[in-house]
């Protein structure tokens, strides 16, 4: 069962340990190769996403047949029409749709809100397990005041620090703490106890994008384009403060009830104004600066969008071989990458501009920033403004009740028998100031 986008480090992730005993040895062959829950219920945004996901844990979809038959057609799936795959027409717009004056990102406050110690154990009841991993589980639970579904997060202090995760723990809380934006999950309150850190957020009722590619074996040309252009808003606003992602993947993208994303997980975030050095991130989707141990920037995320749309059009991404994580380093750096014959012309072209080693030419990296990568021919009939407002049917609407706190899209776990809230020593909260 995979984690929980934010608490678990999932499949396809590494941390810096990980990966700094994998690398060098690529290196070296490279010669060779919203709703508050205090709110109102009746003023509250509808039950946003969150959180992560939990389908079982079989590998990567780069298990899935490469094969331009899709023995489970997306067209059974989803609502796009039987011939979509050749499309280049977006769902998100109508015929007569034109493309918009580009809007620039929202520019809220950078300030972080105020969500430290703001609520307690006490203020909700706990419904069910979303979704375990090795640093604790993500809960479904129903605020107390308005009676509305959240996700609440469960990290072991003592995993954490064992883990060495310190960091990247604390990083998810501020960076999450900054954020506020249509497709990013929002963090509405932390608080610790003498064994636990405690992250309550949007309750994300359509599980995981990456269950549906699975389901589907890959997406039709507009499917993978509406999906696309919502992550390059979130990326576009995440890079206008400063804040690089740095693991863009489909298990990392949630559906909200009404099938937009929500982007979790937050784990390898990072606030990067210029130049950073950490290893980490999937495999799959490193950018080969990061694989050669270079110094790098927000560049790695556009580089990380590339690998999504590739394999969501494809089934499979471009650098996979064997499961083995050195062969796909050593992909990377050999930068060659094999376009099946069913992908459009612009979608190749866009993604040989994102997927290419060469920082001088990549997409998002040049001096028009994310506007090169929303002008692009592919996305020709995206609206973005609309989009952004959520003024757009979405291709997949997920099966849920709405307002039920339906989790019928998550698999269920043996419940947590540890009591929340024990009071006693604690030998770690000093390394967690910010919860």
């Amino acid at each position: 069962m995979p984690s929980l986008g934010g608490l678990l480090k999932k499949r396809r992730t590494k941390d810096s340990q990980t990966l700094s005993k994998e690398l060098p040895q690529a290196n070296s062959d490279r010669s060779d190769h919203s709703s508050n829950p205090d709110a109102n219920p009746d003023k509250a945004e509808g039950q946003g996403a969150s959180m992560q996901s939990a389908e079982p844990s079989q590998g990567s979809s780069q298990h899935h047949a490469h094969s331009s038959n899709n023995a489970a057609s997306i067209n059974n799936l989803i609502n796009t029409p039987a011939n979509a795959g050749s499309s280049t027409q977006s769902p998100a717009h109508t015929s007569n749709a034109t493309p918009s004056t580009q809007p620039q990102p929202q520019s809220q406050p950078r300030q972080e809100r105020t969500t430290r110690g703001k609520y307690s154990q006490g203020d909700f009841m706990l419904q069910r397990t979303l979704g375990t991993g090795s640093f604790g589980r993500v809960h479904l639970v129903q605020s107390k005041h308005n009676h509305r579904f959240y996700a609440m997060k469960v990290l072991k202090k003592a995993q954490v620090v064992k883990m060495k995760q310190i960091e990247h723990t604390n990083d998810e809380r501020r960076m999450l703490n900054r954020v506020r934006h249509p497709f990013l999950v929002t963090l509405w309150g932390t608080w610790q106890d003498s064994r636990n850190l405690y992250m309550v957020m949007d309750f994300v009722e359509g599980g995981e994008l990456f269950s549906l590619l699975r389901k589907s074996q890959r997406f039709p040309n507009p499917v993978a384009k509406f999906y696309a252009a919502e992550v390059t808003l979130a990326l576009e606003y995440l890079h206008h403060h400063q804040i690089i992602y740095r693991d863009l993947k489909p298990e990392n993208l949630l559906l909200d009830r009404h099938g937009h994303l929500k982007i979790t997980d937050f784990g390898f975030a990072k606030d990067v104004p210029d130049i950073t050095w950490t290893l980490c991130g999937t495999p799959d989707y490193l950018a080969p600066e990061v694989v050669s141990s270079k110094g790098y920037n927000k560049s790695v995320d556009w580089w990380s969008l590339g690998i999504l749309i590739f394999e969501m059009l494809c089934g499979f991404t471009p650098f996979w071989d064997s499961g083995s994580p050195v062969k796909i380093y050593e992909n990377i750096l050999r930068g060659r990458v094999k376009y099946p014959p069913y992908l459009h012309d612009d979608a190749v072209d866009l993604l040989s501009q994102l997927i290419t080693a060469d920082l001088t030419k990549r997409l998002g990296n040049l001096h028009g920033g994310p506007q090169d990568v929303k002008n692009h021919a592919w996305f020709a009939e995206v609206t973005w403004d609309r989009l952004e407002r959520k003024d757009i049917d979405a291709p997949y609407i997920p099966p849920i009740r709405g307002g039920q706190g339906d989790a019928s899209q998550y698999d269920k776990y043996p419940e947590e028998t540890e009591h929340y809230g024990v009071e006693g020593e604690d030998a770690y909260g000093h390394l967690f100031p910010d919860f």
